[in-house]
């Protein structure tokens, strides 16, 4: 689960992913406003997640339903951010499978 969170003047938002490779797309398994989302920020962080801070993708992944795969319009940024994480979680790991490790 990946937590995404946008904090407004007004009220903070997070966004809860889930990816499973043998899924067909990443799944939205949490999101909310105010104290539901620094709940589920805060539940993310107990389980050692990392939580990202993006305003805009916060956004667009609000209008996603509970529990519904994300669209295919976010793939490509949803994919970045999965790959970034990726790259953090296993350092020296190809980007690429035909890569060599490095």
């Amino acid at each position: 689960m990946t937590p995404a969170t946008h904090d407004t003047p007004s009220r903070s938002q997070a966004v809860a992913l889930r990816y499973d490779p043998a899924d067909t797309a990443p799944q939205v398994v949490a999101k909310g406003y105010g104290t539901i989302a620094e709940r589920i920020v805060a539940r993310a962080r107990e389980h050692g997640l990392y939580v990202h801070r993006s305003p805009e993708l916060v956004s667009l992944l609000m209008q996603v339903d509970l529990d519904a795969h994300i669209p295919p319009e976010l793939y490509r940024a949803v994919a970045e951010l999965l790959a970034w994480l990726y790259a953090l979680e296993h350092p020296g790991a190809p980007r690429h499978p035909s890569e060599p490790r490095r």
